[in-house]
């Protein structure tokens, strides 16, 4: 008997990836919303059993910033290293890798950056707020990127849908 093989994820397209960015915007973006994104964050890993690190960044502050059970400081390097792209590009980390592979090519080739510093792996969204631009950003890292990628995604569309 054979078991049935699991179909890959779908990965999202640029434009889906793009139309995101353009719906996950904050009205205004305080230490207090960092603190309860954070927690929502907390919580749905928590629920998950997910072994990620959480950190939430503004104008250059850490606000927010959890290690779950079975993350490792690996995890805090893939943040600062995924947190630079967005500040970089104003764009989500997942995105700007997916733009250089709608291009055939990658971030890693083509970027000119050092992935030492920077990684479009996903798990980075911006921190956008209406009116003023990208202000900070949202990361998660320890699972697949596309995971890292949704679990952020599910956690602003949350959080912004209580706003």
């Amino acid at each position: 008997m054979t078991t049935p093989k699991q179909s890959p994820e779908l990965a999202p397209t640029v434009e889906e990836l793009e139309a995101q960015e353009r719906r996950l915007v904050f009205p205004r973006f305080t230490y207090d919303d960092a603190w309860e994104l954070g927690s929502l964050l907390v919580e749905l890993a928590r629920e998950r059993q997910a072994p990620v690190a959480i950190d939430i960044h503004r104008a250059g502050q850490q606000l927010f910033h959890a290690a779950l059970p079975g993350s490792s400081p690996d995890n805090d390097a893939w943040i600062a290293r995924k947190r630079r792209v967005v500040e970089r590009y104003g764009a989500a980390s997942y995105l700007v890798g997916a733009r250089f592979r709608a291009k055939g090519t990658t971030f890693e080739e083509s970027s000119r950056l050092d992935p030492d510093i920077y990684a479009a792996h996903g798990g980075s969204f911006p921190v956008t707020v209406e009116g003023v631009g990208v202000v900070g950003a949202v990361t998660v890292s320890g699972l697949p990127q596309l995971q890292d990628h949704r679990l952020v995604v599910e956690a602003l569309e949350h959080f912004l849908s209580r706003a």
